[in-house]
């Protein structure tokens, strides 16, 4: 008998029933073997140094000398009431050894974890059978990248903190972007809700219109209080906020010299100097409702039925149920939102009905669509609601052969565009700035938006002429920026 089996003999079979077998106790093994026992694990420990087995035994610890490879290793050990087997040698050669022996000797559906030094074990080891394959280096850095994140939110939330303290006896204008969406408007109510923590007075405050059918049925299911701007003017604030956008007067009603005091926003950043008291811009997260929604949280704030449900929405209407810029972020927080929700609310926010201008439009679009290879471009002519843009263009995305729909009309005195996309190769968002102007157009790399004033076009008094001048212009533009030189025939 070898000694591994004169180790494992010398023990009482019967007490041997680990929940989880270590094999290989350095650093990152013994770290882990205390953090099992703290949560009530049992365990065995294999390793061959015996000076290393001692110590582990005289911190209580059921541990056996022996070689991890070694292929007799686990006939003395009752594996019957295994949990797992976590292979965390630093030897990569012995580890491979080891978790072939589990799979031939223990069993083939055992959850087993086993350790790699880099990329190419890590792969080796997986194709060998391994349930997860861990990289200390890796799970370092992870579990410090958190930490930092974590440390960022308490900093952030405690600046907040901060500003609303300080003015408690200010009134807050919530301003967001033109013709707002649900993204927008949840996040506007997230944060009044926060200023009405701290005594604030807030308002939230909107130009244009709400006339998408879902935005409509949206604040009036939820009861929203929003006020133009028309109405209220912003000389009645002495404080101001931007939500959903992160520039005064670039597509909001605020005056371009206007001082924000607080800019939170998920779109990329404009080129020009922002300058607010506080600014929380977060390009990578796919929701302004996140982010907002991470303050409620660092915040410990009630989220009452309304405002999850408004917030939970927000995220997925602006993620496209998170298929489009969608964050590890964005799922942690509708994951938090979601058992506090009204499902009937939100199952009838997304079966709006349709209104007659948002079927003519789509019918408009479809019948007046120029095919340039997986291009399409719609001049859908005169509109009255710039809602039934994207609509259109998320609409025409799912015809064969489609990777990129634009679709535009026109008003009395603006070109609105709209665009939507599923090319890897294409950033709409950057498309749309080449072709229209860094202060026109935006937005991200499948979703993007523009609005052109119609400047000399204006002044053609013919309507037809007006939107072939207009159709010519934004066709050449949006062809140019692709790097298209003309339309197939």
């Amino acid at each position: 008998m070898n000694n591994v089996a004169k180790e494992i003999n010398a023990t009482d079979k019967t007490k041997i029933k680990p929940t989880y077998l270590i094999l290989g106790s350095g650093s990152f093994g013994f770290a882990l073997a205390k953090e099992l026992r703290e949560l009530d694990k049992e365990l065995i420990i294999v390793d061959k140094d015996a000076q290393k087995v001692e110590t582990l035994r005289e911190e209580a610890y059921e541990a056996l000398v022996g070689d991890v490879s070694d292929p007799n290793l686990f006939d003395m050990i009752n594996t019957k009431n295994l949990a797992g087997i976590l292979i965390l040698s630093s030897d990569p050669k012995a580890n491979k050894i080891a978790l072939k022996n589990v799979r031939e000797k223990v069993s083939p559906d055992i959850y087993c974890v086993v350790r790699a030094p880099d990329v190419i074990n890590m792969q080796e080891m997986e194709t060998l059978g391994a349930d997860l394959v861990i990289m200390p280096p890796r799970m370092v850095a992870k579990s410090l990248s958190r930490s930092l994140e974590r440390a960022e939110a308490m900093r952030r939330g405690n600046k907040l903190t901060q500003w609303f303290e300080e003015n408690k006896a200010k009134k807050l204008g919530i301003v967001v972007h033109d013709n707002p969406d649900p993204d927008a408007i949840s996040s506007a109510l997230a944060l009044k809700t926060i200023a009405s923590s701290f005594n604030v007075l807030a308002d939230i405050i909107y130009h244009g219109e709400i006339g998408h059918q879902e935005n409509k049925a949206f604040v009036n299911l939820l009861g929203i209080d929003l006020y133009r701007s028309e109405d209220v003017g912003f000389t009645n604030y002495e404080n101001l906020a931007l939500v959903d956008c992160s520039m005064p007067g670039a597509n909001n009603s605020l005056p371009l010299d206007t001082h924000v005091n607080i800019i939170i926003d998920h779109h990329p950043l404009p080129d020009a100097d922002i300058d607010a008291d506080f600014i929380d811009i977060r390009p990578h997260v796919g929701a302004s409702a996140t982010i907002l929604t991470k303050y409620l949280q660092e915040l410990n704030i009630d989220i009452d039925s309304e405002l999850a449900t408004a917030l939970l929405y927000g995220i997925r209407t602006d993620t496209l149920d998170f298929k489009r810029n969608t964050d590890s972020a964005d799922l942690s927080a509708a994951s938090y939102l979601y058992p506090l929700s009204d499902h009937d609310i939100l199952e009838q926010l997304e079966r709006p009905s349709m209104s007659i201008e948002t079927l003519d439009v789509l019918g408009e679009a479809i019948n007046s669509r120029q095919v340039i290879g997986s291009y399409l471009l719609s001049n859908v002519g005169s509109i009255r609601n710039r809602d039934t843009l994207p609509q259109a263009a998320d609409y025409l995305l799912n015809l064969e052969g489609i990777s990129t729909s634009i679709v535009f009309g026109v008003t009395e005195d603006k070109i609105y565009i709209s665009g939507r996309s599923n090319d890897i190769r294409v950033n709409l968002g950057d498309v749309m700035k080449r072709a229209f102007g860094e202060d026109a157009g935006g937005g991200h790399a499948t979703a993007a938006a523009a609005q052109i004033p119609l400047g000399v076009f204006s002044a053609s008094k013919d309507r037809q002429t007006l939107l072939r001048l207009v159709n010519e212009a934004v066709v050449k533009r949006f062809l140019a920026a692709v790097g298209v030189e003309e339309a197939d025939e």
